[in-house]
């Protein structure tokens, strides 16, 4: 039987916060979650490189919000440890309970097989032997909850389908900002002859390889890498030696803008240049910088408020 557990959140006033969890922690509670509005914007701030705008429900979400959240198991134990817990704490508190199953796999009914364009079939990996896969597509087997991208987002499917048109048979391909490989992966399940991906979060190289393997493809076919293509020199000039016939960068335009002067070194003499994760009041913007650094975009696709270009050297 799955274990049953109790979420316990006391809200507090954002200057009490610091006091709350001391006393929480002195009173032995092992692990909190804090939430609390001021540092979550000062996140969002710190780290606004990686997006160009934030959900205005997550944002309605946390307004206003200072709260402590712990978890103690939904039996007698649990109850001893919660009254434990809250001894000297004036504050009334809520508790949920949670199924541990429910915290591992209840995801997992929003990720249903996907098609994007019209040779493509996204599958996650738990269906592998059950879903059906319509005539004419190639099934790209993923496994979401390594996160970093699964095809679901307005900005991948603009990726996946631009590569379906542009791909040619046997081509290079480098993906920068990899995360979960499914770009590269794609590729390669499409008939590109090799894929490089390269992502500034170590943790991705792995999560790639994985749903590579899970697609039969060997480390004979790709390489991925942690790096920093607009820091490290070195690693533009191994990737250049390499010149790719499609470059793809699904990121978000603060980062294609000061990529894009790299872009030609990458790039084989015909090659395409496909990016995305651009919305679409920036992409005037992010075509701007293409152009400046030698490259023309010779087509824009959008869907849901997002943007990708294709653009070429010359």
């Amino acid at each position: 039987m799955d274990s049953v557990w109790l979420e316990i959140s006391l809200n507090v006033d954002a200057q009490e916060l610091d006091n709350l969890s001391a006393q929480l922690i002195a009173n032995g509670v092992p692990g909190l979650v804090v939430e609390d509005e001021e540092e979550f914007r000062a996140f969002l701030e710190e780290n606004r490189q990686y997006w160009d705008y934030v959900d205005d429900e997550l944002l309605e979400q946390m307004k206003g919000v200072s709260r402590v959240k712990f978890y103690v198991t939904d039996d007698a134990d649990g109850q001893a440890q919660l009254m434990g817990y809250l001894q000297g704490i004036d504050l009334p508190y809520t508790a949920v309970p949670l199924r541990e199953y429910d915290w591992a796999h209840s995801w997992q009914k929003y990720y249903r097989p996907l098609a994007v364009g019209e040779r493509l079939y996204i599958v996650p990996e738990w269906e592998r032997d059950t879903a059906a896969i319509p005539d004419g597509t190639t099934r790209l087997l993923m496994n979401p909850g390594l996160t970093f991208g699964t095809g679901s987002h307005a900005s991948t499917q603009l990726c996946l389908e631009g590569i379906q048109e542009v791909l040619q048979p046997g081509e290079r391909v480098l993906d920068l900002g990899c995360g979960s490989g499914i770009l590269a992966v794609a590729a390669l399940c499409l008939g590109a002859s090799w894929a490089t991906g390269v992502d500034i979060d170590p943790k991705a190289v792995d999560v790639a390889y994985e749903n590579a393997a899970l697609n039969d493809i060997g480390r004979d076919k790709c390489r991925f890498l942690a790096g920093n293509v607009l820091a490290d020199k070195g690693l533009v000039e191994e990737l250049a030696q390499e010149k790719s016939g499609l470059v793809l960068a699904n990121i978000v335009a603060d980062v294609i803008i000061p990529l894009a002067p790299v872009v030609p070194r990458l790039l084989s003499k015909e090659g395409t240049f496909l990016c995305s994760g651009i919305i679409d009041t920036r992409a005037d913007e992010v075509a701007g910088a293409l152009a400046q650094s030698g490259l023309t975009v010779i087509r824009r696709r959008e869907k849901n408020g997002w943007v990708a270009l294709e653009a070429k050297l010359g």
